[in-house]
């Protein structure tokens, strides 16, 4: 994709690379097997093709989001991702239940801090060095944000407090109930994002909302088909990685629970990049767009899907935060609420963002 007159021109075609990089993975994974040896030759060599099937993820996507428009472009990634996310969860967790109780919570806590404070922070931050200030839809982000802030606190923050069980856990009825809960919330949002008031989630400045787009059906169905692909190829490799990666966190003392903040940053990356480039290109609304939505996704469709697994295969899930955690979550929910709380962005609120999420990773692999 590149950029004419203030404009984005797709090639006719997709670039080489985009079928190169999906190609180069795939060869790994029949070469070398879908699991890891845990040899740095092997880990490096994987390491090494997944960031360009990454980038291809993100080229991808943008052609279809440039085909659909907003909001319907944002939310094809949100969901792509999100269902590959659920599968690997679930796959890791059926690989050995007993050693992954609290894989689902770290997954979920470390995506809603990397989006909030992490890819949000960058968003704002890049934008507004490269544009000043930069506007936005308010009604659609504070939706998003209190819809976030409702599910994120009755997920990780709740079963601390509940008795039925005997630890930060749900009993299987309370499961049931929040897992209902949270899929319930989040198909409104997709009923308001899409129908009800698609209107809040549109550009909100008229440069970004009358830009001139143009993307055949005929490529974005190519990139539809080399998304879901890229996509998939993403989660293989990763899951391959997650033995050598879990290995090098015990070595070097880090906290079994930083194996979430490592999946959660190599699942969200595609939505990550594509977050930041929008904002770098002046069309922030379509940024916080992909972010809130790919936190509302992993919370409102990854969790149900487990939860509703645990109860019916009887998974012991251990949901509630530590007293750190929680004082970090509550902490980016405020700081969100206030700093998306105007519609106008500034790099301050950038650098907040990012002071909470550098705390954030340096706490969670020594806290």
């Amino acid at each position: 994709m590149t950029q004419a007159n203030g404009r984005f021109r797709l090639p006719g075609s997709a670039p080489a690379w985009t079928l190169a990089a999906p190609g180069a993975a795939l060869l790994v994974l029949l070469l070398f097997g879908l699991h890891g040896s845990g040899a740095p030759a092997d880990t490096g060599l994987r390491l090494l093709v997944l960031f360009p099937v990454v980038l291809a993820a993100v080229h991808h996507a943008e052609v279809i989001a440039l085909r659909v428009g907003e909001p319907f472009g944002t939310l094809v990634l949100a969901l792509s991702v999100t269902v590959i996310e659920g599968s690997l969860l679930v796959t890791l967790i059926l690989a050995n239940p007993a050693a992954t109780t609290t894989l689902v919570r770290d997954t979920v806590y470390a995506a809603v801090m990397i989006i909030l404070a992490g890819v949000v922070g960058l968003c704002i931050t890049f934008g507004a060095a490269r544009h000043y200030v930069q506007s936005f839809g308010l009604y659609g982000v504070s939706a998003a944000c209190a819809t976030l802030a409702t599910l994120a606190v009755l997920v990780l923050v709740l079963p601390n407090f509940t008795t039925s069980t005997g630890g930060p856990t749900f009993s299987d009825a309370q499961t049931i109930m929040i897992g209902a809960a949270a899929l319930i919330l989040y198909a409104l949002f997709v009923f308001i994002l899409t129908i009800r008031h698609r209107d809040y989630f549109l550009p909100a400045t008229e440069a970004e909302a009358h830009a001139d787009f143009a993307v055949s059906n005929a490529q974005a169905g190519l990139a539809f088909a080399l998304l879901f692909a890229s996509l998939v190829l993403v989660v293989l490799v990763a899951e391959s990685l997650s033995t050598p990666l879990t290995r090098l966190i015990v070595e070097l003392g880090a906290p079994a629970s930083a194996l979430g903040v490592v999946i959660a940053s190599i699942v969200l990356l595609p939505e990550s990049l594509a977050a930041v480039r929008a904002a770098r290109a002046n069309r922030l609304q379509t940024s916080l767009n992909l972010a809130l939505g790919s936190a509302l996704a992993t919370i409102g469709l990854t969790v149900p899907l487990v939860l509703f697994l645990s109860v019916a295969l009887g998974w012991n899930l251990v949901l509630g935060l530590a007293p750190k955690d929680v004082t970090l979550l509550i902490l980016i929910l405020l700081v969100a609420s206030m700093s998306l709380g105007t519609g106008r962005t500034t790099v301050l609120q950038g650098a907040v963002h990012l002071v909470i999420f550098a705390v954030f990773l340096f706490t969670a692999f020594l806290p």
